[in-house]
């Protein structure tokens, strides 16, 4: 079969249940495509190519034996970097942890791709200890975005962003504590979910720290999620285990008379772009002519709060580099050490706790302005895709995180929150539209990124490989 690539996991999983297409094929097409474009974006840490092929042999079994493991059976996809797979190293994007030893077990969101018999091909890139929402690694140099080889994928989750558009698997999974996944989704043109905090167990969880799906559909994600939110006790703050079918109660929404908070600008961080802002405006009007009560929604994020976000931040990653022996420290990307010294060298233990403080403000201040609305529609990021091969926008250590402002706030808030490629720039660069939910309601917003999916303008073709 043709265009293997262009499947969905849904698709996928169509043509294995009617013989129509093997694990296989599909596995060994995939790996194809990932050689014609790896050279071009470096989204790949690891390719487990005799792992993905032996993996892929044993689903072709199971199906031909009418006993699958589970709709993902057979269905390839990455991991990224940070979550641990049993026998791969998790150097987290740094140098300095080029030694890193093969982790001993899955984290919980690779075990239950494992168990459902998802090929797990290999792992994707990230930034120095994820952070600064960039493609550029110490330890794996530049990961390109696939719409345009000079623009940045912004991360952490770089390269499953970039995987994702160029149709590496269906299925990607990435991290957010920030905007982690949901900013390389808007930069790449593909969906991504960030779920309520602990809806997908993870290990080692942390404030804000989530799993989540990343694929070129909404219908790909709530699959995918149906696997990723089984129960894991490893994970002391998970929910309580739900059995939901996502992917079964996806379609239907009806929404009228839906209440959505429309928020253009939270009025701190980055401006946003002319465009980035035109698109935000076009879903939220067409959420309205499909008879959503629409109402614009002041900014509840004020400078004081996202300084204490970036403060809290550049606190933790400082501790993280001072752990480590001066030869391991020098090793760090020049920029992610300046950037979380500069002033937390001179912290007390006062300013950390202050900062602190800000971020539960701003907790605070995320749910209160979302209460009044079934959802709230925003900018993902306020600019478009900036240039490869820079740490940052704007490329200023003492100013690095201006540009998640309007995703951080919901990290922090546990509310679940999703990007949904809406349009595209005048120069062909995709732009995404943030959907958020509240707390828990990870079901209502896959479901109105469903119908949102309907309503949005006709998209591009994908990226192909260069020639």
């Amino acid at each position: 079969m043709t265009g293997i690539p262009q499947l969905s996991a849904v698709a996928l999983a169509a043509e294995y249940r009617r013989g129509g297409l093997s694990p296989l094929e599909a596995v060994s097409s995939l790996l194809g495509r990932i050689d014609a474009w790896e050279p071009k974006l470096n989204a790949m840490y690891r390719l487990d190519r005799d792992g993905a092929l032996a993996q892929a042999r044993a689903s072709e079994a199971r199906w031909r034996a009418g006993k699958p493991l589970s709709a993902l059976d057979g269905v390839p996809v990455t991991i990224k970097e940070n979550i641990a797979t049993r026998g791969d190293p998790a150097p987290i994007g740094t140098r300095a942890n080029e030694d890193a030893p093969p982790a001993a077990a899955d984290a919980p969101p690779a075990a239950r791709l494992r168990e459902a018999g998802a090929v797990i091909l290999g792992k994707t890139t990230m930034p120095d200890y994820g952070m600064l929402s960039s493609g550029l690694s110490s330890l794996h140099g530049v990961t390109r975005n696939p719409w345009r080889l000079d623009r940045n994928t912004s991360g952490s989750s770089a390269g499953a962003g970039a995987a994702a558009a160029a149709g590496y698997a269906p299925l990607h999974l990435g991290t957010d504590i920030g905007g982690s996944v949901r900013l390389p989704a808007t930069h790449c043109g593909i969906f991504a979910l960030k779920p309520s905090l602990g809806r997908v167990p993870i290990h080692p969880p942390y404030m804000g720290r989530v799993a989540g799906p990343m694929t070129r559909s909404v219908a790909d994600a709530a699959l995918m999620l149906n696997v990723l939110s089984r129960p894991d006790a490893r994970d002391f703050m998970s929910l309580p285990a739900q059995e939901i079918d996502f992917a079964a109660r996806l379609d239907g929404l009806d929404l009228k008379g839906r209440r959505i908070g429309f928020l253009p600008d939270m009025r701190a961080g980055l401006p946003v772009n002319a465009e980035v802002g035109a698109a935000a405006a076009a879903a939220a009007k067409a959420l309205e002519g499909a008879g959503c009560a629409v109402e614009e929604l002041p900014s509840f994020l004020t400078a004081e709060m996202l300084d204490g976000m970036c403060r809290f931040f550049e606190a933790r990653s400082y501790d993280d580099i001072m752990k480590l022996p001066p030869e391991k420290h020098a090793k760090v990307l020049p920029f992610i050490t300046e950037w979380c010294s500069w002033r937390a060298r001179g912290f007390s233990g006062r300013d950390v706790i202050e900062a602190y403080g800000r971020v539960m403000a701003m907790r605070e201040a995320a749910v209160v302005a979302c209460q009044p609305y079934d959802f709230v529609v925003s900018p993902v990021s306020p600019i478009l895709p900036y240039e490869a091969g820079i740490p940052a926008p704007g490329n200023d250590p003492h100013d690095a995180l201006p540009h998640i402002a309007f995703t951080v706030p919901y990290s922090m808030s546990e509310q679940p929150a999703a990007s949904l490629n809406w349009s595209f720039s005048a120069d062909g660069l995709p732009i995404g539209v943030q959907l958020v939910g509240r707390r828990f309601d990870d079901l209502g917003v896959l479901r109105l990124a469903r119908a949102l999916e309907s309503l949005r303008p006709a998209q591009k073709a994908w990226p192909q490989p260069p020639r």
